[in-house]
């Protein structure tokens, strides 16, 4: 049987937690990337969000960021590898706490926005976010981009890692995630986004924004949590999924994370 991880970020508001689309969305997939605090999220919405995982049985991973909460992380910064190690294992143990506290565990560490995009091309940024995974627990499995920067670094070090492709965003013929300040970045249907992600699954290519078909291998698919049509796409998408007899569920710790 295919199986596919479906992934969503969640807890990203901050000072009330606005939990409608979270708590609407958790049932359709299975792993969830919890912001920590730095982009968005505070205790309080870290908690919420932890016990909502729990309820619903899905994996839970931590979601860290540059320390950018106006720019909701979306601005690269200026920080050296050291910088981002310290931020990259603050955050990891903050999520990290609020499992532990109910009697579950971290399953995955993802990063955010523009450290994210930093890490995948940058192998100080890349293994610097690795090395604080790594030594915080090295059986945490690192989501990222396929054959990227962070993908390599993971490699190298004996950390599992998830390969993620995008279900609500475009990519160009590079095979780089379209700008967010291009108007055609964001794909809101869920037609044209349930069709990229069955591509994806089964053929390991994606059409570019311009029409070229390129590689693209994922173990994982995400779904932004804080987009306008998340809850139609992941509703529709989940159910493409089990019409076609794909299992989702999240991807389990390998012998070679474990060491």
């Amino acid at each position: 049987m295919i199986k596919i991880d479906l992934n969503c970020d969640m807890g990203e508001s901050y000072g009330h937690f606005v939990i409608g689309q979270d708590e609407a969305i958790m049932p359709f997939v299975s792993s969830v990337n919890i912001a920590c605090g730095f982009h968005g999220g505070d205790p309080r919405i870290i908690h919420d969000t932890v016990r909502l995982a729990q309820k619903h049985k899905v994996a839970i991973g931590a979601h860290p960021s540059y320390p950018d909460l106006a720019g909701f992380g979306r601005r690269e910064m200026p920080l050296g590898a050291q910088e981002v190690y310290d931020i990259v294992l603050y955050q990891i143990g903050a999520v990290a706490a609020f499992t532990k506290a109910g009697d579950s565990k971290l399953h995955h560490v993802k990063p955010h926005g523009a450290l994210y995009n930093k890490a995948a091309v940058d192998d100080e940024i890349a293994n610097a976010i690795v090395n604080a995974i790594f030594y915080f627990d090295p059986s945490l499995i690192l989501y990222g981009p396929p054959l990227s920067q962070l993908y390599y670094a993971a490699k190298s070090t004996g950390l599992s890692y998830c390969s993620e492709a995008f279900a609500d965003r475009t990519y160009t013929e590079q095979g780089q995630l379209t700008p967010r300040q291009n108007t055609d970045a964001l794909i809101t249907n869920e037609n044209i986004a349930i069709e990229q992600v069955l591509q994806i699954i089964h053929h390991k290519t994606v059409k570019s924004i311009n029409g070229t078909v390129i590689p693209l291998a994922a173990e994982t698919i995400c779904i932004h949590g804080d987009g306008k049509y998340a809850l139609q796409i992941v509703s529709r998408l989940r159910s493409a999924l089990n019409e076609k007899g794909i299992s989702v569920e999240a991807p389990e710790v390998t012998d070679e994370s474990k060491k």
